[in-house]
Parts: structure tokens; C-alpha cells; sequence
């Protein structure tokens, strides 16, 4: 897919985010061929230099961008990002609350100055009584319902990625693609926000609804009463486990007949998808003998054959080797100070059936300062003058 054949060609965004909500948020436009310019501080935006678990938000959330470090804390710096600000489209920023107005960075500030520009706020709060709290992922999946949800009782447990952190940054990359659309309307910019608590209570939003309508609050999740009857990990004869669903009485009966159980298929006990939930406690011991009894990979010729869903319980390691992510899924990049290659995921979209692609690798800091001030008009003496002030490097 070359540039021009991207579906946002020609859109330009300057981006002031760290960590991975506001990098999130970049990554979706420039996966889809947005101009994305990363505005990082001198030596370089900290989440480049995370261990442990944070290892991974700059490697997967980082390509596809233009670097420039620039010290917001100078004149010289915060003139420089007004001076880019007058060639893009949207500014996209995840700084705490207020911490913006006081370099005069806000779309208060900024609104006279640049009336088309498209402000998007990506914060943990939106208006309201919270909305000057600090938050993390972790905060609002706690005070969101979402831990409680994932856990057991009394063991409140955090998704196993920063989901909601790329879900507020989704919102915000759709927020700036309505924006954009309507500012084709009215030719005026605008600023919107997302909030880290309220894309965790969207997410919920299926329990409460479930309150809603049986008036009883939903179970987490390791203690839900199921939909259906063969729902679940089965252990197969190699010890390997394997995730199978029969959710239609069509799949019930094309189970009995694949793996030879036609008794089932005559028993009034099962006839229908609530019966099988009411006979749940004896029909799993039977079905949990019948996948004992063969090893993983036989049982998942069968079940495919038939054309039930299934999923072999997978680690994020072994998504590297996947057949099926390696067909078109997964993009390659340099990891930062080395000359290490990856595969990490790309966009799970297709357009027209093309996938999105690496247009450029993850950058060191700076890489393009010297470009993007070209760009965007400025003289090379002016450029010089910056770069010995050391308000860009």
C-alpha cells in the first residue's frame, strides 16, 4: 500500500503522548497513513526506557512515526510546537489535566491562533466530579468494574494487557476521524476527550445491562452461570488444554454425531440449549472423559471438520510462530538501540483486502527534527539557532 493509497493520506498530526493511551491513539492514524509527528523531550520520551511489564508499550506502540524532540519547558520550544501546529490537522495529547494550560499548550490557548485544528484530550477522567484525579489503566479497571468482572471473588484481578488503555486511545483516533469529517462541514476544528473510567464502564456495560434484566448482579466471571452447556477448557490426553463451544442446537448435533455419542442425541435431557445447561454438572464429565481420551490435535481435526469454535489456550509467545498472523498479521520493526527485528502486531483491519504496513520503522529520538522543522518552513539559520539552544535536538 503505497502512501497516497492510505486512507488518511495527507492528514498530519502532531503528537505530545507517553506511555500508551495517547501513543495508541497515534499508532491507529498512522497505521492508516496518517503524518504522525511525535514530539518527545530531550533525550527522549521516558517510556522508551521502561522494564518489566512496560518493556513492550514503546516497541508495539511506536512505529509509523516522525520524531522530534523538542524541550517544551523553553520559548524557544513552546513557539516551535505553534509554529508545527500551523501545518497540522490534529494534535492529540495525554498530559495531566492542566498540566498543558500552564506552558499555554491548551486548546484554550491555542483556539484564536489555529480554529481548524481538531484537539483531542486523551485523559482518565471526562467533566464531572472526578475529572481532576490522576488515573492509570490499572485505577480504572479497578474502579470500573472491570477487575471485579475478571477475578474471583474477592480477588479483583487487571486484564492481562493494557486494555483499556488501547481503548480509550481508540476512541480517540474515532473521535479525530469525526472531527475531521465534520470539519468538512463547518471548516472549524474542535476539542474532545476520552476518558480511561468511561471506556471501562462502556465496557461493563454488558453486565449492567444484565442487571438490568434479571435484577441480579452479574457474577465475575470465573463464577458465571453459563449460556450454554460445553463452554469451556477441556484437558486433552497430551495434557494440553483446548477451549470448545457448542451454541446452537445445529452445532449440538453435529458434536453427538462427530464424536459418535447419537445416545445424546435421543435423550429428552438435552434436547434444547437450556436443557443442556440444566444437565451441565454430569454432561461435562462425560464430555471431559471423551476429550481425555485423544490428544489436542486430533480433537481439533474434528471439531474443525465440523466447524465448532475452538482455541487451543495460547501464550503471547507463541503468536510469534502463528501461521495465521504470519499470513499478513504481523509487522516487522527494529527494536530501539539495536539491530534486533520483530514481528509485532499490526492493525487487526483490512481495507479492500490490504493490510496496513511499516512506513516507518520505530525512530530514535530526534530522528526527523531536522526534517519536520524543513517542513514545516522553517529557515535553516532558524533550525541551527534551535538546535544550539538546545530547544531541539
Amino acid at each position: 500500500m503505497n502512501v497516497s493509497e492510505t486512507p488518511l493520506a495527507g492528514v498530519r498530526v502532531l503528537e505530545l503522548s507517553h506511555m500508551v493511551m495517547g501513543p495508541s491513539a497515534g499508532l491507529i492514524l498512522a497505521d492508516l497513513g496518517a503524518t504522525v509527528i511525535k514530539v518527545e523531550p530531550p533525550g527522549g520520551d521516558k517510556t522508551r526506557k521502561l522494564r518489566g511489564s512496560g518493556a513492550g508499550f514503546f516497541p508495539m506502540y511506536a512505529r509509523n512515526r516522525q520524531s522530534i524532540c523538542i524541550d517544551l519547558k523553553t520559548d524557544q520550544g513552546r513557539e516551535t510546537v505553534r509554529r508545527l501546529l500551523g501545518g497540522v490537522d490534529a494534535l492529540i495529547e495525554n498530559f495531566r489535566s492542566g498540566a498543558l494550560a500552564g506552558l499555554k499548550l491548551d486548546y484554550d490557548s491555542l483556539r484564536d491562533d489555529f480554529p481548524q485544528l481538531i484537539y483531542c484530550s486523551l485523559k482518565g477522567f471526562l467533566s464531572g466530579p472526578y475529572a481532576h484525579r490522576t488515573a492509570l489503566d490499572e485505577v480504572t479497571q479497578m474502579m470500573g468494574g472491570l477487575a471485579y468482572m475478571t477475578g474471583p471473588s474477592g480477588r479483583p484481578l487487571r486484564a492481562g494487557a493494557s486494555v483499556i488503555d488501547v481503548l480509550g486511545g481508540t476512541f480517540g483516533a474515532l473521535g479525530i476521524l469525526a472531527a475531521l469529517h465534520e470539519r468538512r462541514r463547518t471548516g472549524q476544528g474542535q476539542h474532545l476527550s476520552s476518558g480511561l473510567f468511561e471506556s471501562t464502564a462502556f465496557l461493563v456495560g454488558q453486565h449492567m445491562a444484565q442487571e438490568a434484566v434479571t435484577g441480579e448482579p452479574a457474577p465475575p466471571m470465573p463464577e458465571r452461570a453459563p449460556a450454554w452447556a460445553i463452554y469451556d477448557v477441556f484437558q486433552c490426553a497430551d495434557a494440553l488444554p483446548l477451549f470448545v463451544a457448542v451454541v446452537s442446537n445445529a452445532q449440538w448435533q453435529a458434536f453427538c454425531r462427530e464424536f459418535g455419542r447419537d445416545d445424546w442425541l435421543g435423550d429428552a435431557r438435552l434436547a434444547e440449549n437450556n436443557d443442556r445447561v440444566a444437565a451441565r454438572g454430569w454432561l461435562l464429565d462425560e464430555v471431559r472423559a471423551l476429550f481425555a481420551g485423544m490428544t489436542r490435535t486430533a480433537a481439533i481435526e474434528r471439531i474443525e471438520r465440523i466447524g465448532l469454535p475452538f482455541a487451543p489456550i495460547a501464550r503471547p509467545s507463541e503468536l510469534f510462530e502463528d501461521e495465521h498472523l504470519n499470513s499478513g498479521g504481523l509487522v516487522e520493526v527494529t527494536l530501539p538501540d539495536s539491530d534486533t527485528k520483530t514481528r509485532l502486531p499490526g492493525l487487526p483491519l483490512e481495507i479492500d483486502g490490504r493490510r496496513t504496513r511499516l512506513r516507518e520503522d520505530l525512530a530514535a529520538p530526534g530522528a526527523h527534527s531536522r526534517r519536520v522543522l524543513q517542513e514545516a518552513g522553517f529557515a535553516a539559520e532558524e533550525i541551527d539557532e534551535l538546535f544550539a539552544s538546545g530547544s531541539v535536538t
